[in-house]
């Protein structure tokens, strides 16, 4: 079992529950909050004060959690948020701060990580991507676009650290009783257009509503999790819950129509010897 954990964002959410049950079962974990804030207390708990934007605070995090744990046995890329709105809506402000989080952060951490795990040849790395980040929906669209990045750096760097004998998952939640759905997780774009109340505004509507309604269960999805990290062969993609599984089936099956439609045509484009 791998028992030294590097978790980032543990303040609430998928990041707290995981930190929690991975404690539960007697592993080591150092999790990180934006003010170095916890209400975890346990001998086998650290907690750094880490903005994972901030390239600097980042490698002196997972260089304490290498003094600390020791060998890291698996990376978690859990700190992140949402923000709905039409694509008109959302301001670039707003656009580029979650980039900076969702994606700039997290290669923020890849890449003070990798070094430790290349020297280990050894680890796993766990980046929290969520169904948004395979199918995209009306309102979520930069959210969407954030999490699609995830998913496109995921699916090369596991070509890319495979060698040094360190492994890649990409965690793919569907709708879970966390509190992404308020405040704290998701933003909502300041600038409202009419045109869009039936898109953007229903699913604006949706996050104010569905909160504590969510068809799945964090706890159950951590502890898969940890399962599947605890496998032989690790999954690349993980997907959770059964409306992740239900979205991603109706867009496979969408995508697999668009090819067999155009296959026939597509072969006119290449450059043809005679």
């Amino acid at each position: 079992m791998k028992k030294n954990w590097f978790i980032t964002g543990t303040s609430r959410g998928f990041g707290k529950i995981l930190a929690l049950e991975l404690l539960k079962q007697g592993c080591r974990v150092m999790g990180t909050t934006r003010d170095g804030m916890t209400d975890i207390v346990d001998k086998n708990f650290s907690v750094f004060k880490l903005d994972v934007t901030n390239e600097i605070q980042v490698k002196f995090a997972l260089q304490a959690a290498k003094e600390w744990l020791g060998t890291i046995d698996v990376i978690v890329n859990n700190a992140g948020f949402g923000i709905v709105g039409a694509l008109e809506e959302v301001s670039d402000d707003e656009a580029r701060h979650v980039f900076d989080t969702n994606v700039f952060g997290t290669l923020n951490v890849l890449r003070g990580a990798l070094p430790i795990l290349r020297a280990q040849k050894s680890g796993h790395i766990v980046n929290f991507s969520s169904v948004g980040g395979f199918a995209g929906s009306a309102g979520f669209g930069i959210y969407n676009a954030t999490k699609f990045a995830v998913e496109g750096l995921s699916e090369a760097l596991f070509q890319e650290v495979k060698p040094f004998n360190v492994g890649v998952t990409i965690v793919e939640p569907g709708g879970f009783r966390t509190d992404f759905l308020t405040n704290h997780s998701l933003v909502r774009a300041e600038s409202i257009i009419d045109d869009y109340t039936e898109t953007s505004g229903k699913m604006r509507q949706y996050a104010d509503e569905r909160n504590g309604l969510q068809p799945s269960d964090p706890v159950a999805g951590m502890k898969l999790l940890i399962k599947a990290i605890n496998e032989e062969n690790p999954t690349l993609r993980l997907p959770l819950g059964q409306d992740c599984i239900n979205r991603m089936s109706i867009k496979l099956q969408s995508v697999t129509e668009e090819v067999s439609r155009w296959s026939f045509y597509t072969k006119d484009v290449e450059f043809r010897s005679d």
